[in-house]
């Protein structure tokens, strides 16, 4: 059968918001996909349902769709989205409304089934990450828009490729290749040089979209339209691979795909091939995403500058202690960003951050608040914040929690309101680590251990970090064979520890992908109750990779 050439347009809910009209306009496509979700936007998404029910759903869809609806039905251009959030069949309902508005005729279906709220008291969204066989459902039955509510990232590239090549639900291999290509294009243009630790190999102002062109077999290519900007190598196929993933079995609702059996070619200027991806039974449990309210939280930015920061800070600490201690959770950092002698005053200063969380919005609010303006005649010499504190904001919660696929009623809603069961996984297996592989051989400069220089580990590896719930990931990947001989024994939990100190006391694993000349290390709690509580100075570990690839250790400098 013919190749499937599947767009993405939206790597997150704010994404770029003409690049729906730059994919239909850019070069030839037959589906565009659309992904709106994170963790933390399921909670806005939630909140937003609390003040107004028919709300839950992301509007930003509805808004590019009205300027691009009639380019992508001349073109004959399918549109899959996860953009109906807690309200896929709110969302169909107004794009049907916008189509007829316009004068358009197009078919819009919509999958439902993930939303567990009901069955789980006391948060404010709770919903399963479903699959790609609702959305097959709605494609086979003709349908040119597909809604759907929390489905994996990657179904959103596995649905359109079964229902086009008619794959059925135990042709794990051929999904496999599917969910890698889908996680590739899940972040949009992190695939074509965006947040890519070489970033200076391309002119990456402004990167092009992705997308995959997919085979029968699973196979694809990774590229982007001609004449967009960024670039697609090895090395930004392989950053995203490694991007919020764990070891080497990277499980979904359909299928477990092996990222330790992935290969890259690179296929020409903008090109890389993906084959080899050998899939298994996906286990047996769906993942579903609890977001809940946490309580209210509240910060202060107060500025140190000049001389005597420590005792500075340590003044204003002893000030704010009393009205603190009522708080549950109270957090200080210094962080030292003066200089000494400074020709400014900005780069003569340091920041010291109060972060106050609690269950009563009073005590993090108004009580904080004033406490901490009630010090601006009556603290250290200089004293001033970097904006005034409010009265509090609630923070949220997310945590997982697994249920049986066929306690999840999947369902795809046609376009002529039909309501088809997708069936759940017929087969399944337990998720167990893989046997540590083989490592290359240590490096040796001429057979003999060589001269070293003390260097920043960026000089000869990338990295990629990300969120998933309290846990980071941090994906690290060499360049040259010789440099990976030299990392995968160099780069141990040992290590990766005391170059990050944050990490020192929490759990890390670490695992080996020789294909990709790549470890990822996953680090438990880092993040404490994920993205919406706001945890740490970076609360989705973005910089975590790049703060790595900044410490400096010795590196044999033939491969510097």
């Amino acid at each position: 059968m013919s190749t499937l050439r599947i767009g993405n347009a939206s790597g997150f809910y704010g994404d770029r918001f003409d690049a729906l009209r730059e994919m239909l306009t850019g070069g030839e496509l037959d589906v565009l996909t659309g992904d709106y979700l994170a963790e933390l936007t399921m909670l806005i998404l939630g909140r937003d349902r609390l003040k107004d029910p028919g709300a839950g759903y992301a509007r930003t869809f509805l808004r590019q769709l009205e300027e691009s609806l009639g380019l992508a039905h001349e073109r004959g251009v399918k549109l899959v989205t996860n953009a109906g959030g807690l309200n896929p069949a709110g969302l169909a309902d107004r794009v049907r409304e916008l189509a007829d508005r316009l004068g358009i005729p197009v078919r819009v279906a919509h999958v439902e089934g993930d939303d567990l709220t009901a069955q789980h008291p006391g948060s404010l969204a709770a919903h399963a990450y479903l699959g790609g066989f609702g959305i097959a459902a709605c494609l086979r039955e003709g349908a040119d828009i597909v809604v759907t509510g929390r489905v994996t990232d990657a179904a959103l590239v596995t649905g359109p490729a079964a229902a086009h090549f008619g794959w059925e639900p135990r042709e794990y291999d051929r999904l496999a290749g599917a969910v890698v290509a889908g996680h590739v294009l899940e972040c949009g243009t992190q695939a074509t040089g965006g947040n890519y630790s070489f970033f200076q190999d391309g002119d990456v102002r402004r990167p092009g979209f992705p997308l995959a062109e997919l085979h029968e077999d699973g196979t694809a290519v990774i590229t982007k339209h001609p004449g967009t900007g960024g670039f697609v190598d090895i090395g930004t196929v392989t950053a995203q691979l490694l991007y919020e993933t764990g070891g080497a079995r990277y499980a979904g609702p359909d299928v477990t795909a092996r990222l330790d059996t992935v290969r890259l070619t690179q296929d020409g200027p903008d090109r890389v091939r993906i084959d080899g991806v050998h899939g298994e039974p996906p286990p047996p449990t769906l993942k579903v995403g609890l977001n809940r309210l946490g309580g209210f939280r509240n910060e202060v930015a107060f500025v140190l500058t000049g001389l005597d920061i420590e005792s500075k800070a340590a003044l204003v600490r002893q000030q704010m202690d009393p009205v603190l201690a009522k708080a549950a959770d109270v957090r200080w950092d210094l962080v030292r960003t003066d200089r000494p002698d400074a020709d400014t005053e900005e780069t003569a200063s340091a920041l010291l951050r109060l972060v106050v969380r609690d269950p009563d919005q009073e005590t993090v609010g108004r009580a904080l608040s004033g406490a901490a303006i009630e010090l601006a005649l009556a603290s250290y010499p200089g004293f001033h914040v970097l904006a005034p504190p409010g009265k509090g904001a609630p923070y949220g919660v997310f945590e997982d929690v697994y249920v049986p696929h066929d306690a999840v009623p999947h369902v795809a809603v046609l376009h002529d309101g039909r309501r088809v069961p997708v069936a759940p996984a017929q087969d399944t297996a337990v998720l167990d680590d893989v046997p540590e592989p083989p490592l290359p051989e240590p490096w040796q400069a001429g057979g003999q251990p060589g001269p070293t220089r003390r260097a920043p580990l960026g000089l000869v590896a990338g990295a990629r970090s990300g969120d998933k719930g309290g846990n980071a990931n941090v994906g690290v990947w060499a360049r040259t064979d010789e440099a990976w001989r030299w990392l995968a024994h160099t780069l141990t939990v040992d290590r990766f520890r005391e170059l990050l100190p944050e990490t020192a006391d929490l759990h890390v694993t670490r695992h080996a992908l020789p294909a990709l000349r790549a470890l990822n290390f996953v680090v438990e709690g880092i993040l404490g109750a994920g993205v919406a509580a706001q945890h740490r100075f970076d609360p989705q570990a973005k910089a975590l990779g790049e703060w790595l690839r900044s410490r400096h250790l010795d590196i044999p400098e033939e491969l510097v």
